[in-house]
């Protein structure tokens, strides 16, 4: 069996990080845009290291009026959002070999994302720290530096160019959500009806009072609940 190191770890990060360092410029444009300085772009995306999390969180720090009630708005946003991560990092302990202790368990679980956790997967050879590490040592620093080049730049590059950036962002998401929804109808009828409630949200003026962290969570939830019940996940039968 394949024996798994740090230098294996760098180069299976190397798409990862230059797919990141190109979409994380966007989102150095989307957090100047509304209205935070370079450095805590940058911040954020370093100790993050989420792109719909930081996005989502962007907004609501931009329409933040009252500390309490964004607060709260930030911590439920950002659980809806994230809580995927969770799920991928209770997987991935059935890959770890003995070298993950609490401590580098709690480590490594600040750097799984959605392209770090499929690329420790599919790998055959049990994980370890070391693999692990070099995984996802170049995509953390392609996403800081990606955010720090559209922070910096961002409001000089040409509209147009700075708008294809935007986009990026948003093809990330795609990304996401497109492969698991081919597999399951559950998730393509969740993320349809979450798109169509959050549409509804934004576009009736007598549900302009939501923001858009809550709206967030409105429509991950009703849209999750809906599909679960509708088409609850079976079981394979041993």
């Amino acid at each position: 069996m394949e024996k798994l190191t740090f230098k294996t770890g760098l180069k299976d990060g190397v798409p990862i990080a230059l797919g990141y360092l190109f979409v994380s410029i966007g989102f150095g444009i989307t957090a100047i845009n509304s209205g935070l300085n370079p450095l805590m772009a940058i911040i954020i995306s370093a100790t993050n290291v989420t792109s719909a999390g930081q996005v989502a969180g962007v907004r609501v720090l931009s329409e933040s009026v009252v500390f309490l009630s964004s607060a709260l708005e930030m911590f439920l946003t950002q659980f809806v959002i994230n809580l995927r991560y969770s799920l991928m990092g209770i997987s991935l302990s059935q890959k770890t070999d003995s070298s993950f202790d609490t401590k580098n368990r709690m480590i490594c679980a600040y750097s799984i994302t959605d392209e770090i956790y499929a690329v420790a997967s599919t790998r055959k050879s049990p994980i370890n720290v070391s693999y692990f590490l070099g995984l996802s040592f170049l995509p953390v620093i392609g996403w800081t530096v990606g955010t720090a080049i559209g922070a910096f730049v961002g409001s000089s590059i040409d509209p147009q160019v700075s708008a294809i950036f935007g986009l990026a962002i948003y093809g990330m998401f795609l990304s996401i959500f497109i492969p698991p929804a081919k597999k399951s109808k559950g998730i393509l009828v969740s993320v349809f009806l979450g798109a169509i409630i959050s549409c509804l949200i934004y576009y009736i003026p007598s549900l302009s009072f939501i923001s858009s962290g809550f709206s967030v969570i409105i429509s991950s939830l009703v849209g999750a609940s809906v599909a679960a019940l509708l088409l609850p996940h079976k079981e394979d039968e041993e």
